[in-house]
């Protein structure tokens, strides 16, 4: 017998099950993939999002174990709000039980409930996960490479180069506000991103979004920094940006956020230069950080060609999975 149980109040017993739920079903599938810490797994559960909410399920067997996770992410801002993520792990050792069916139909039935066109959920490479989710009607709509790039061996020359017209600028957490304006601009050029099939819709950033962003990050105990190239001559306007987050307690790797550079400003190789500046910081102000993880459309072929100049490599593959709610 499996009961699924919705989490209201996360407890320190609730995040330690649902962290050795996870890094069990990580070990199993992406066995060469770091394992989140405590600490991530605890603040992803407890820091509320500023444009979403969430909804948690645990699936526990007839003895009260912890066999099953859940986490439906529904969106709420302007042009999101048809859209549901689902994130879902089973132990290895209770697949092909029920218990990832259970979990999914609370999941899909919640997400009905609160009217939602669309579900999604990634499935890496060509595992269980992926599997799982066509058995059930998902179908696959965008494919990602992720790739990893050895800090000390990158090429950061370009960081060098002249850029006339430009100059570069960097900060750490939450932009500053001389910044905030230019910055929400800037971002809002991620909306021509590859996105394939996926009912994605659109995303509208503001100053006060820009900050909230940072702020989430910081109470989850992550650290955000940014690099952005800034047109001279009075006009403020920011031409690109790129984004690296530190999850709190890393040591060694770190996650590649947005890389953008606004469409009157692109052909000028102001990606790369912002990426190796970067990388520089990285050197520079954390030296314990070996790799950069990022993931990139497959069809996205500019910033694929980007991230190779700079040195990443191919290091594995997902899949984003839909399910349309609205068909019978």
């Amino acid at each position: 017998m499996i009961n699924i149980v919705p989490l209201t109040q996360v407890s320190t017993e609730d995040a330690t099950a649902w962290h050795a739920v996870v890094s069990a079903s990580l070990a199993a599938d992406l066995p060469e993939e770091p394992r989140p810490t405590f600490e991530q797994v605890h603040a992803q559960l407890s820091v509320i999002g500023r444009d979403n909410r969430r909804l948690l399920w645990q699936a526990a067997d007839a003895d009260g174990a912890v066999v099953g996770v859940a986490g439906l992410r529904l969106f709420t801002s302007p042009g999101q709000q048809h859209l549901a993520e689902l994130e879902l792990h089973v132990t290895p050792e209770r697949r092909r039980s029920g218990v990832g069916s259970h979990l999914l139909a609370t999941a899909i039935r919640a997400a009905r409930d609160d009217e939602r066109r669309s579900l999604v959920a990634a499935a890496p490479g060509e595992g269980p996960t992926g599997a799982f989710c066509a058995a059930r009607g998902f179908r696959r709509v965008l494919a990602f490479d992720h790739l990893l790039l050895d800090v000390a061996d990158a090429d950061v020359a370009e960081a060098e180069a002249e850029h006339p017209g430009y100059e570069l600028v960097g900060w750490t957490g939450t932009v500053p506000d001389a910044l905030a304006e230019a910055f929400a601009s800037a971002k809002n050029a991620m909306n021509d991103m590859p996105m394939g099939d996926m009912d994605f819709g659109s995303r509208t950033w503001t100053a006060d979004r820009v900050r909230a962003m940072a702020e989430v990050l910081a109470d989850r105990g992550d650290l955000l920094l940014t690099t952005a190239a800034l047109e001279k001559g009075g006009k403020g306007e920011m031409a690109g940006y790129t984004e690296i987050v530190i999850r709190s307690g890393e040591t060694r790797r770190a996650l590649q956020y947005d890389t953008a550079v606004a469409p009157a400003h692109r052909g000028h190789g102001l990606g790369l230069w912002v990426k190796a500046e970067m990388v520089r910081r990285l050197r520079a102000e954390h030296p314990g950080i070996e790799e950069v993880e990022t993931d990139n459309a497959q069809d996205n072929t500019h910033m694929i060609a980007v991230n190779h100049r700079l040195g990443f490599r191919f290091h594995r593959s997902t899949h984003e999975c839909q399910l349309d709610l609205l068909t019978d």
